[in-house]
């Protein structure tokens, strides 16, 4: 058995993400073009390319946004090629949005108690059968001290009555990422975590996904400020074209001729 069989096989166990050959066209563009790639379980990995290259539809596909034409994601072992982001979710596949998809006419609490699924009182019956209440309003509880310890982890405790629409681009992604912690997640897919973030709120939101990372989460970022990749993943994807070009350390991907050639026009 070859090398290249065993590495195979040994990173089949260790990634909690693995893409095979995935294919999206779109009239007659091929956006992504036979992508494959392996992300290691309770890592922090970077996905970078210029505009075009095709990471937000990789994203897409392996969420479920979009179907792909061809190809497979496999998480966790399982095939979940096609499934829709209300199942993937529930299977601990999680994702953020470029801009922030918060209910503005809502507060942040209430944005976050969204994001519990299959809550009690979401049954008409149960809020109104006698004996049955009691439950609903333990679970209520529970819920809400979830919340406010997930607040104060992000430290916007305090915007916690304040309404959505009224927080800065960096807070909606604190809410963001702080309500997708609350669905339970073994992975998170972050799509330009860090655009409209001030350095201060940029600071604390690596911070957050450091100390998620060290408690075993997986992150998957899009990103296109360079100094955030490189000195935060340990693992940087390149796509090229729909393809992936490259895939290393940060370092190995500062050195990579072609990824300097295609996308970086220079130095790193």
């Amino acid at each position: 058995m070859s090398d290249t069989v065993v590495d195979e096989s040994a990173r089949a166990e260790t990634d909690i993400l693995r893409v095979s050959n995935l294919e999206k066209r779109f009239g007659g563009i091929v956006a992504v073009d036979g992508a494959s790639f392996g992300i290691e379980r309770g890592s922090l990995t970077g996905l970078i390319g210029p505009n075009g290259a095709g990471k937000s539809t990789t994203f897409n596909l392996i969420t479920g946004v979009h179907r792909a034409d061809a190809g497979r994601v496999i998480f966790q072992g399982e095939d979940v090629t096609g499934l829709g982001p209300q199942q993937l979710v529930g299977r601990g596949l999680v994702r953020t949005f470029q801009i922030s998809r918060e209910l503005s006419g809502m507060t942040v609490l209430e944005n976050m108690l969204l994001a519990f699924q299959g809550q009690l009182g979401e049954s008409l019956w149960r809020t109104v059968t006698p004996g049955v209440r009691g439950s609903l309003v333990e679970q209520e509880r529970e819920l809400l001290d979830r919340v406010w310890e997930t607040l104060e982890l992000f430290e916007i405790d305090h915007l916690a009555h304040e309404d959505a629409a009224n927080l800065s681009g960096g807070q909606r992604k604190l809410l963001e990422l702080s309500r997708a912690l609350l669905t339970d997640p073994d992975m998170l897919l972050l799509d330009e975590p860090m655009a409209g973030v001030n350095p201060t709120l940029e600071k604390k939101l690596l911070d957050r996904i450091h100390e998620l990372r060290s408690q075993g989460y997986t992150f998957l970022l899009v990103e296109h400020d360079m100094d955030v990749i490189m000195n935060n993943c340990e693992t940087v994807i390149v796509m090229h074209q729909g393809q992936v070009l490259s895939q290393g350390t940060p370092e190995e991907i500062q050195g990579d001729e072609r990824v300097i050639e295609a996308y970086l026009g220079g130095e790193v």
